[in-house]
C-alpha cells in the first residue's frame, strides 16, 4: 500500500506555520465563520489589536471557556527548569491526555517566542520543551511577564516557562479558573532572614484561581509557608482521600508534613462548590487545594527528611538563591533518593492534574447549572399538523405575533439542521482620515459607523440560499428564544415564504436569548473584531428539544432528499443527529456544512455523553456523511481531529484506501498535476483523499483558486470511460472491489474575478455556496462543472450585498433548471 496516504509517513502534508495559515484566514462569525471560498483577508484581534501582540489563546480554549467548559491551566517550567528533552515532551502530552480522559480541555500556558499563549499545540509544547537547558530560556513570574513579552515586541524572541504565578496571571486572563501542578512555591528555611518568599504565595492572595498541587515542596518551611497564606486571604485546603479525623497538609513527596491543615475537603465537588461560592463575592484571592501523594508512590518520611536536610545545606553552602535554587535541591534530592523521587514526582503530578480536571469538571456543572437551565423545556409554537398555520398566536407566546403568510406545508425536500442569528455589521465610516490618522476604529471610545442588521447564521443561510434557488419545498430545524430578536427572526422568515413550523421557540423562563452575532469591520470592510451569543444551541444530546428533532429526523421518509447539518452543534448531538436520519430511509442524503475550523473538527470527535459509546461515523459504502464543503483551513482541522481520534487507524479505513488505487510512485507529481504546487505542499489534496472513506465527496473552497472537487466513484460511472474526464481521474481500482471504481479529483476555477472595491459583505459567501449546491443536487443535477459554477456565482453575489444571501441568488432558479433538463 501506498505510504502517502499514512497520516504519519510519505508526503510531508505541510509545513506551513498554524500561525502563516491562521494570517491568511478571514475570521468571521462562529456561525458562519470561514466558509467563503471567496472571502479577503483580514485581522481579527483576540482583546485589542497591543492584546494581539503579547497574548495568544488556542481557539479551543476561547470556544470552551465561553461556554464554561472545564478548563485545566498547566505550568511550563517543570517542562523547561525541571524535565529534559524529550522527557518533558512526553510528560506534557501525557498531562493533556490526563485532562482530556477526565473530561476537561487542557491549556498549558506559556512563552514561546517573546508571546504568552494560552493553549499550547504539540509544535509550541515541543518548541518550548526543546528549549530547556538553555541558558537564554527564562522561568517567568509576575515580575517577568513585561520583561519577556516587552523584549518581543522589539524582536528579541525569547522563550520561556511559566512558574505557578505566571501560569496564574495568564489563566485568570484567559478565563480560566482552576490549575493542576506539581508542588507550590513557599517560605524557604531561613525565610525570616533571608526573605526568600516564591511569588506563588503572593499571587494566590492577588489572583483568583484555584491551584490544585500536592502541597508546597518538602524542602520549604511548611509552617511559615500557611501563615503567609493565611495573611494574604489564600484559602488552604487538603483533600482527605478517604482519611478522617485531623488531616495533615501534604509535604510534596509524603502524605504528612507533621503540620495539620487549616482547611479540609472531602472530594471535588467540595472544592468545586467552594470555587463557585467565591464567585458571589468577587474575590481577588485564590485557593489553595493541596493533594496529598498517591498513597503507593509516598517516600518514607525519615528517608526524605534526611535527603531535604542535605541537598539544603548543599545549596546554602554553594550559593543557589532565588530562582536556581528549587532547580538544585530537586536535582540534589533526586541522586540522594536514587532516582526515587523522580518516580514520585510523576505520579503527584499527574494525580494533581486528574484532580484539578475533576473540580473544573464539578465548576462547570455548577456553573452552567444545566438542570436549571433545561428544567424549563423549549416549546414548539402551537401548531395543529392539518389546520394550523404560522399566524396563530401561542397563548404562551404572546409576544410572537405573526402576519399572515401562505407558507407551503408540503413535505420538505431539503431539510437544513443549524443556527439561525441576528446579524448587526458595523462598518466604520470616518468622515476624514485626518480625523482618525486610519482606517481602523479607534479604541477605547465610539466611532462613526453604519450599521446594518439582518438574519444570518449558518442554518438559515443554507435554507435561503437553497429556497432561493430552488422550487423544492425547504424547512428549517433550529432553535430561538422568546424575545425580541426572536419575534424580528419570524416575521422574516414569514415574509419570505420559509415554513416556521420546525423553528423550536425556548420559553422565557429559560436563560437562553436567540443568537446574535455582532462583527466591527474598518473602513475597507475587514472584520477587527466579533461578539456572538450562540449558546442556545450548546445543547447536551439529552435534552427535550434535541430529542425532539432527533425524533423528527428518525421519521422523514424519501420525499426529503438532502439533509444539511450544521457543525454549530455539540459533537454528541451531531452524531445523533446523523445516525437519526440516516436511519429513517436510506435514500436520503446527508451534507454536513463545517461552520468554521473549530467547530469543523466535531464531526470526528469521541462522545462525550454515556449514551454514545463511540463516534458513530462509518466508512465507505456504508458512510453516514454524503458530501461536505469545507475550506482549505478546515480541511485540515477535520483531518486533524481524525488523525487524533485514531480514524485513519482502522481496518475499514484501510479497506477503503486500498480499494482507491491510488499509485505506490508518483503520486505527488499526480497531485500537483491535477491541482498545483501550492496546494500540494499544503497537503490540501492527500488530506482530502484520506477522509474519502468518510466522506466520499469533499468540495474543498479555496479562495480566488476556485474549489478542489474529490470524491469516490463507483465502478459504474461513466466518468470513468469518459475521455473528456480522464485527466481528473486520480486513480482507478485494482484490487477486484466491487463498490469502488476510482478517484475522481478536480479543481474548478473561480467563476468570477472579484474585485476589492465590489466587496460589501463576507459574510454568507460559503454558506450560499452549499445552499445553491443542494438546491442543485436535490433536482438532479450532477455535480459537476455546471453545478458547481452555478453555486459560485450564487456565492458571488453574496459577496456583493450586504444581506447574508443575497436576493439575487433567485435568478439561478432558471439556471439550475436548465442544468437539471440536460
Amino acid at each position: 500500500m501506498n505510504s502517502i496516504l499514512r497520516p504519519t509517513r510519505g508526503i510531508r502534508i505541510s509545513s506551513v506555520s498554524t500561525s502563516t495559515l491562521l494570517s491568511k484566514c478571514h475570521f468571521s462569525n462562529p456561525s458562519n465563520q470561514g466558509r467563503g471560498s471567496y472571502q479577503k483577508r483580514s485581522q481579527r484581534p483576540s482583546f485589542g489589536d497591543a492584546e494581539s501582540r503579547l497574548f495568544k489563546v488556542s481557539e479551543e480554549v476561547r470556544e470552551a471557556t465561553r461556554y464554561e467548559k472545564p478548563v485545566v491551566a498547566l505550568e511550563t517550567t517543570i517542562y523547561t527548569h525541571g524535565y529534559s528533552y524529550p522527557d518533558n515532551v512526553k510528560l506534557a502530552l501525557d498531562l493533556e491526555d490526563v485532562v482530556r480522559l477526565n473530561g476537561g480541555i487542557p491549556a498549558t500556558i506559556g512563552i514561546l517566542d517573546g508571546v504568552a499563549r494560552v493553549g499550547l499545540n504539540k509544535e509550541e509544547l515541543i518548541a518550548i520543551a526543546s528549549a530547556a537547558g538553555k541558558p537564554e530560556t527564562m522561568k517567568v513570574s509576575r515580575r517577568d511577564l513585561p520583561y519577556i513579552l516587552g523584549m518581543g515586541i522589539t524582536g528579541r524572541k525569547i522563550t520561556g516557562g511559566t512558574t505557578i504565578a505566571g501560569t496564574m496571571i495568564l489563566a485568570r486572563k484567559a478565563g480560566i479558573s482552576i490549575f493542576g501542578t506539581g508542588g507550590l512555591g513557599g517560605v524557604h528555611r531561613g525565610g525570616q532572614d533571608s526573605m526568600d518568599i516564591s511569588a506563588d504565595l503572593t499571587e494566590l492572595g492577588r489572583t483568583p484561581v484555584a491551584v490544585i498541587s500536592s502541597g508546597c515542596k518538602s524542602f520549604l518551611d511548611i509552617p511559615r509557608t500557611l501563615e503567609y497564606l493565611e495573611t494574604q486571604g489564600a484559602g488552604v485546603f487538603t483533600f482527605a482521600d478517604g482519611r478522617t479525623g485531623p488531616i495533615d497538609y501534604p509535604a510534596f513527596f509524603t502524605r504528612d508534613s507533621g503540620v495539620k491543615s487549616p482547611m479540609v475537603v472531602q472530594n471535588a465537588e467540595e472544592a468545586a462548590a467552594i470555587i463557585y461560592a467565591q464567585d458571589f463575592f468577587r474575590s481577588a484571592s485564590g485557593f489553595h487545594f493541596a493533594n496529598p501523594i498517591p498513597e503507593e508512590f509516598s517516600l518514607p518520611k525519615s528517608e526524605i527528611d534526611k535527603a531535604i536536610d542535605q541537598a539544603v545545606q548543599e545549596a546554602a553552602e554553594q550559593g543557589f538563591h532565588g530562582h536556581s535554587n528549587t532547580p538544585f535541591i530537586l536535582a540534589r534530592i533526586k541522586e540522594l533518593t536514587k532516582g526515587n523521587s523522580t518516580a514520585a514526582n510523576r505520579a503527584l503530578i499527574e494525580s494533581n492534574v486528574k484532580m484539578a480536571t475533576q473540580v473544573a469538571v464539578e465548576l462547570s456543572r455548577l456553573r452552567t447549572d444545566e438542570s436549571k437551565r433545561w428544567e424549563n423545556t423549549s416549546k414548539v409554537l402551537a401548531r395543529s399538523s392539518s389546520t394550523a398555520n404560522i399566524n396563530k398566536i401561542d397563548p404562551n407566546h404572546p409576544s410572537l405575533e405573526l402576519s399572515s403568510s401562505s407558507v407551503s406545508t408540503s413535505k420538505p425536500s431539503i431539510i437544513v439542521v443549524g443556527s439561525i442569528a441576528i446579524d448587526l455589521a458595523c462598518d466604520y465610516t470616518p468622515r476624514t482620515t485626518q480625523s482618525t490618522g486610519a482606517s481602523s476604529p479607534q479604541m477605547h471610545t465610539s466611532n462613526i459607523a453604519k450599521i446594518q442588521s439582518s438574519i444570518g447564521g449558518v442554518g438559515y443561510n443554507v435554507l435561503r440560499a437553497a429556497q432561493l434557488s430552488s422550487k423544492e419545498p425547504v424547512s428549517l430545524y433550529t432553535f430561538i428564544a422568546d424575545d425580541q430578536a426572536g419575534k424580528s427572526i419570524l416575521q422574516s422568515l414569514q415574509s419570505n415564504g420559509l415554513n416556521t413550523d420546525d423553528i423550536t421557540i425556548c420559553s422565557k423562563d429559560t436563560d437562553y436569548r436567540t443568537a446574535q452575532y455582532v462583527a466591527i469591520n474598518d473602513g475597507k470592510k475587514d472584520l477587527v473584531v466579533a461578539m456572538a451569543d450562540m449558546d442556545i444551541f450548546a445543547r447536551p444530546s439529552n435534552d427535550s428539544s434535541i430529542r425532539t428533532i432527533h425524533s423528527k429526523l428518525k421519521s422523514l421518509t424519501s420525499s426529503t432528499k438532502w439533509v444539511v447539518i450544521d457543525a454549530n452543534w455539540q459533537s454528541d448531538v451531531i452524531q445523533e443527529f446523523l445516525s437519526a436520519t440516516k436511519s429513517s430511509s436510506s435514500s436520503i442524503k446527508i451534507a454536513y456544512e463545517p461552520v468554521s475550523t473549530i467547530k469543523s473538527a466535531r464531526l470526528f470527535e469521541r462522545p462525550t455523553s454515556s449514551s454514545l459509546k463511540a463516534n458513530k461515523l462509518t466508512v465507505f459504502p456504508n458512510h453516514i456523511v454524503d458530501l461536505a464543503t469545507p475550506n482549505e483551513h478546515e480541511l485540515t482541522a477535520m483531518h486533524g481531529a481524525a488523525t487524533t481520534h485514531g480514524k485513519f487507524e482502522t481496518d475499514e479505513w484501510w479497506h477503503t484506501i486500498d480499494a482507491l488505487g491510488i499509485p505506490s510512485t508518483g503520486a505527488r507529481d499526480r497531485f500537483v498535476q491535477m491541482t498545483s504546487k501550492d496546494l500540494t505542499d499544503q497537503g490540501i489534496p492527500v488530506k482530502a483523499v484520506q477522509l474519502l472513506p468518510y466522506i466520499p465527496t469533499i468540495l474543498t473552497k479555496l479562495g480566488s483558486q476556485g474549489v478542489l472537487l474529490t470524491s469516490i466513484l463507483s465502478p459504474t460511472d461513466p466518468r470513468l470511460r469518459d475521455p473528456d474526464h480522464a485527466p481528473y481521474i486520480l486513480s482507478r481500482c485494482t484490487n477486484g472491489n466491487e463498490e469502488v471504481g476510482g478517484v475522481y479529483m478536480r479543481l474548478f476555477s473561480a467563476a468570477e474575478k472579484v474585485e476589492e472595491g465590489d466587496v460589501v459583505s463576507v459574510n454568507g459567501v460559503g454558506d450560499t455556496f452549499m445552499g445553491v449546491l443542494i438546491s442543485g443536487l436535490a433536482r438532479g443535477c450532477e455535480l459537476g462543472d455546471g453545478l458547481i459554477e452555478i453555486a459560485q456565482k450564487g456565492a458571488v453575489m453574496t459577496l456583493k450585498s450586504s444581506e447574508s444571501v443575497s436576493p439575487a441568488v433567485g435568478e439561478l432558479k432558471e439556471k439550475l433548471d436548465e442544468l437539471s433538463r440536460r
